[in-house]
């Protein structure tokens, strides 16, 4: 008995290489010679089988030592491996629930291939938030500036502070906008 492979995963490959991801490993329970069988011709960067949880949370330990690790996982073995990556997904639907819980994102649909749109959201989301940030910081601070230089009376001072906060708000809902490249394309076509 084995897991087949998921749908879309060898598409999902080439998106994460194209969105930077440097190495790509498969870390699974399954005998070697049925993972070598399933994964045969998807490029990756390296297989690991017959692995106990244990040895899954240590690899993922290991591989610190190559850049940040995000791991993919939707068993009850897998969920140690997903508290100890730097990015736990795991796989909603038909996943263990013990996955869900130790996991930092939870995939509602089945399907590995929705990972790259989530990278991709996460990513657009996080600029938005830094530009936020920035932005808030940089102009609560020259309304400071201006008010310790006598420009801004205290009530002038707090309402600029309210407008700030405002349209610091309302940049940062550009986020819910966002979607990813392919949905994007297929909504306009």
């Amino acid at each position: 008995m084995a897991d087949p492979l998921r749908e879309g995963s060898s598409d999902l490959l080439d998106g994460l290489r194209g969105e930077g991801i440097a190495r790509i490993l498969l870390a699974t329970g399954d005998r070697h010679a049925v993972a070598e069988r399933v994964t045969q011709g998807l490029g990756l960067d390296g297989l690991r089988s017959d692995l106990t949880p244990d040895q899954k949370v240590l690899l993922v330990l290991t591989e610190r030592k190559n850049g940040p690790v995000m791991m993919v996982g939707d068993g009850v073995n897998d969920a140690p491996a997903l508290a100890a990556a730097d990015v736990g997904v795991a796989m909603g639907v038909r996943g263990a629930a013990a996955s869900a819980e130790a996991a930092d994102v939870v995939l509602l649909v089945d399907r590995v291939d929705q990972l790259r749109p989530g990278i991709e959201i996460a990513r657009r989301a996080k600029r938005i938030a830094i530009e936020s940030v920035v932005a808030g910081i940089g102009l609560s601070v020259l309304g400071m500036i201006a008010a310790a230089l006598g420009y801004l009376t205290p009530v002038e001072g707090a309402i600029l502070q309210e407008v700030i906060d405002v349209a610091v708000i309302l940049n940062a809902l550009r986020a819910l906008r966002i979607a990813p490249r392919g949905v994007a394309e297929a909504a306009a076509g």
